[in-house]
């Protein structure tokens, strides 16, 4: 059980603050504060007037946009492969943000902000991040990495004196973390995602039928009919796109089985660091392993048959968060209601 903290001073400026806990993700920006949870939940993506950073949309309505606008508007996703791409906008996306949740409460005092990032992150990427959101109005930054973020979130024993692992397969990164008593025994993030999937899905259809899709279309094909294993019926789907021979558009039927020959090297490079991650474990968290198993979090714990490759594959038991896709912003939201208690999980 958590041990709360309490801090007078601290009781005073939260409630003149709304203090946020950030999933700063590739694919998706979660927000949750305190005593109200998970208040916002975006589109990584911000349209903006061409030249300047005056932001027209974000979140699902930029979404909206994309491969849509005319040249007076750019529509870009800030973020790429988990970490800032662009400063700017990634600072105007997190203002907008901001300002959305705080809409109906005047905040006296700036928030104070735990935001999850890949634990493959640069200083220079770190310190993007944090000067984001202090540009972005936050009095305090805390960082976590996200494995040890999603890890809380799925609710596995991080403080105790036994073994975790945790497999957070978000929209830009891998992230495979061993963790016990609050600190990660072996952790290793590769920039190999769900967007990956996506281009890998593009790619063979532009090789194997000559069509230009878009990574939107591509990403709903990898939600409907994507699987990493052919162990049931196949299912189909019409997918709509331009033909590069004749330039006009046209539309084809794909299978899930050629689904999932397009993902086999991006999924065999996730397992890749699995091994890796089990190869560096000592014994005595092996053991742990065997009788815990493995927790997949993130986007691409939803991909058909991932849980069951991946115990295949390692011979562990796997299991899927109960909420995959919000783990790390519940988990920095945990983080977020009691810093002091988990302040040794936290990186600064």
């Amino acid at each position: 059980m958590d041990i709360k903290f309490f801090n007078p001073a601290r009781k005073i400026l939260n409630f003149f603050s709304t203090d946020l806990a950030i999933d700063l993700g590739t694919a998706n920006t979660l927000v949750f504060i305190t005593d109200q949870g998970i208040v916002l939940n975006e589109p990584s993506v911000v349209a903006v007037k061409n030249g300047t950073n005056e932001v027209l949309a974000a979140g699902k309505a930029a979404k909206e946009m994309l491969g849509k606008t005319p040249d007076s508007i750019i529509v870009e996703r800030p973020l790429r492969e988990g970490v800032i791409a662009n400063f700017e906008l990634t600072q105007s996306m997190l203002r907008y943000f901001i300002k959305a949740v705080n809409k109906h409460k005047s905040t006296i005092i700036p928030p104070r902000m735990v935001i999850g990032v890949p634990s493959g992150i640069t200083q220079v990427e770190l310190r993007a991040v944090k000067e984001a959101a202090k540009q972005a109005g936050a009095r305090e930054v805390h960082i976590i990495l996200e494995p040890m973020a999603a890890a809380i979130g799925a609710g596995l024993p991080i403080h105790e004196p036994k073994g975790s692992m945790i497999v957070d397969i978000g929209g830009g990164t891998t992230e495979v973390a061993v963790i016990t008593l609050k600190g990660g025994i072996f952790g290793r993030s590769v920039r190999i995602g769900g967007d990956e999937m996506d281009r890998a899905i593009v790619s063979y259809v532009k090789r194997k039928y000559n069509l230009l899709i878009g990574e939107k279309t591509a990403e709903q094909v990898k939600i409907k009919i994507g699987s990493v294993l052919i162990d049931h019926d196949i299912e189909y789907m019409d997918v709509k796109g331009r033909d590069l021979i004749t330039g006009v558009p046209k539309t084809i039927t794909l299978s899930s089985s050629e689904v999932h020959e397009s993902l086999l090297e991006t999924i065999e490079n996730i397992l890749d660091v699995i091994r890796l991650a089990l190869e560096n474990t000592p014994p005595e968290v092996s053991s742990d392993l065997v009788d815990n198993g493995i927790m997949l979090a993130g986007g691409g714990a939803l991909l058909k048959g991932i849980g069951k490759l991946i115990s295949k594959e390692t011979g562990l038991p796997v299991s899927i968060a109960e909420n995959p896709l919000l783990c790390v912003v519940l988990g920095a939201g945990k983080v977020l209601e009691n810093i002091e208690f988990y302040k040794d999980a936290l990186m600064i």
